[in-house]
């Protein structure tokens, strides 16, 4: 086992989250990197409000091809996964205020170009420039949180900026619906471009003067202190598991958020004037999910239970819905799953934190963010081919449930120890 695994060690006596009390830490950082979240989560699933419209597809040239569909959302997520990974270390290096702007200008700009585009090939690539431009941003905010936070209320500080996830698609699912609706396919994407502004302004205030670390000259104590931090973080198997273990968790967001709307116009039937409101109920479920789930565990402090239960009761509520027939029923088991993994998001990012070094934060969150989106990427594709080739829309969530499953094997050596 690595010493990393062997230190036990309270981590604020290791140098994170220096701040001690309620009163002395900013609350105003991880509400403006919720509203940057948000920004983002947005941009990253309204492409999948089009899905089933015809007009969107004449533009790119193909039908209601659900395999070429589904790619449009893997592309973003792949490129994602790599970038998270590849590009995590600027987060070390470069202040947060200044990556995160150049970040959301390009945003910004590719979302305006996705408008203007009559081409699938040019879209796809459009969409894995977006992934290349977001694929920093969790690790950097995991990195913001660890350092401005104490330990005791990571959970609750995490779970803050983590709710730009449900809220994104509690918002942007309808809100892409109404605006294709009502203006066309083009309209989501300019509209998209437009909140940048805003919520650009709101992050440059909150986040000023914000540092991962003091300014000081690199000595070589430093550099070897970090190498020797990088060296544990890449032999911890509990690293790794819990690695391994957000690949299942982040397989079953990107499932949901790809296929929620077609699932339940073409496979449940319901009418598109209902799927607005009614797809954006499991997403609020998934918001209250997170915020009960960072309250109790912050007390508990059972961070790997948690996401076990988590995990297990999604897979629980997806099993329920292929059963069900009714639209009340089916959006409420639904929204079962969906709060049972909301209840698990905040809490994997403090197991984390357990379980490595202060001093590799951004890395240790690009390589855990990154690997779960690569591979989550492929949800998407997957469920889209196992939809044609079986033409059953249960078969996604068939593959979602299996998914779940592993994951929750996965974790069962760590729920003593975290």
């Amino acid at each position: 086992m690595s010493t990393l695994e062997n230190n036990t060690a309270p981590v604020e006596a290791r140098g994170e989250g220096v701040c001690t009390s309620e009163t002395t830490v900013r609350w105003a950082i991880p509400l403006s990197l919720l509203a940057c979240v948000l920004l983002a989560f947005f941009d990253k699933i309204s492409i999948a409000a089009l899905f089933s419209d015809s007009h969107f597809q004449q533009a790119m040239g193909i039908d209601f091809d659900t395999t070429r569909l589904g790619i449009l959302m893997s592309a973003f997520l792949l490129s994602y996964g790599f970038s998270s990974v590849l590009l995590s270390g600027l987060g070390d290096k470069i202040a947060p205020l200044r990556l995160l702007t150049g970040m959301m200008v390009l945003w910004c700009v590719l979302m305006v170009m996705m408008g203007f585009t009559h081409n699938y090939t040019l879209m796809v690539t459009l969409r894995i420039l977006l992934g290349v431009a977001e694929g920093p941003l969790f690790p950097l905010a995991f990195a913001i949180v660890r350092h401005s936070f104490p330990q005791h209320l990571q959970a609750r500080a995490t779970m803050l900026w983590l709710l730009g996830t449900p809220v994104g698609a509690a918002i942007g699912f309808p809100l892409s619906i109404w605006l294709l609706n009502t203006f066309g396919w083009q309209s989501t994407f300019f509209t998209m471009a437009l909140l940048t502004i805003p919520v650009l302004i709101l992050v440059r205030i909150g986040l000023r003067g914000v540092q991962l670390e003091a300014k000081q000259a690199p000595t070589q104590q430093s550099q070897l202190t970090r190498r020797a931090a990088r060296q544990e973080l890449f032999v911890s198997t509990h690293f790794w598991m819990i690695c391994v273990f957000n690949i299942a968790f982040l397989t079953y967001l990107w499932g949901i958020n790809g296929w929620l709307p077609g699932y339940l116009i073409k496979g449940k039937g319901i009418h598109l004037e209902h799927a607005g409101w009614l797809s954006s109920m499991p997403f609020i479920a998934m918001l209250l999910g997170e915020v009960i789930g960072a309250w109790l565990s912050d007390r508990v402090d059972k961070r790997a239970a948690a996401c076990f239960i988590s995990m297990a009761g999604a897979a629980i509520g997806l099993t329920a819905v292929m059963h069900l027939d009714t639209p009340l029923t089916i959006i409420a088991a639904m929204s079962f799953s969906t709060f049972m993994w909301g209840v698990g998001a905040p809490n994997i990012f403090a197991l984390l934190a357990k379980a490595t070094h202060p001093r590799v934060s951004a890395t240790a969150g690009g390589i855990f963010n990154g690997l779960g989106n690569f591979a989550g990427a492929l949800s998407p594709a997957v469920m889209g081919a196992l939809i044609a080739f079986t033409h059953s829309m249960d078969s996604g969530l068939i593959f979602l449930v299996v998914m779940a499953t592993v994951g929750c094997v996965l974790l069962l050596p760590l729920l003593k120890r975290y």
